[in-house]
């Protein structure tokens, strides 16, 4: 049974289920998934990821969480908002973020996921502006960003990111929230 928080066309979002833990794992593992993020996820690094996802979800009533294809209920990867805090100019913000498995990239799910669930979060949530950082080298994420109506702002260095890593260069995009 799926208790989808909200669904899309082609997409069902919803919390967390054991069953998602063993594919968020092998992505976690795979070179091409992790490629802009600056590290590979061991397993239990996964596993504490997804339970401060549902942490966050208890308190928040959002997270980055499955996204699922309602034609076949197969999990396709997570897309949502998260609270961050930088430790700098930014200080405490809502990130709005992805990471889908291979298979389904270049579908228009992360667009489209994000598009709902930035309709969620200014409408539902009342969050006043919306933030999203990817490394320069992440074209795809920037792309994502500019179809989901957010403009760019700044480039930075991402504090979390440790020095001499490529991907410390960060863009920075936003949206206010419209309504």
């Amino acid at each position: 049974m799926n208790n989808f928080l909200f669904k899309t066309e082609r997409l069902g979002i919803r919390n967390w289920k054991t069953s998602d833990i063993p594919v968020f794992v092998e992505m976690g593992k795979d070179k091409e998934v992790m490629k802009f993020f600056p590290w590979l996820m061991t397993d239990e690094q996964s596993q504490k990821f997804i339970e401060r996802m549902k942490n966050q979800f208890d308190k928040k009533g959002y997270a980055y969480i499955p996204i699922i294809n309602l034609e076949n209920n197969e999990f396709l990867g997570m897309v949502g908002l998260m609270d961050q805090n930088y430790n700098n100019h930014l200080a405490d913000f809502v990130d709005i973020g992805w990471r889908l498995k291979r298979s389904a990239w270049g579908k228009g799910y992360a667009t489209e996921a994000a598009k709902a669930w930035l309709d969620f979060g200014f409408k539902e949530k009342e969050i006043e502006t919306i933030y999203s950082v990817a490394p320069l080298l992440n074209l795809g994420s920037e792309k994502v960003m500019q179809k989901i109506g957010l403009e760019k702002i700044d480039e930075m260095v991402h504090p979390k990111i440790p020095e001499g890593n490529p991907l410390r260069q960060c863009c920075l995009y936003k949206k206010d929230n419209p309504y």
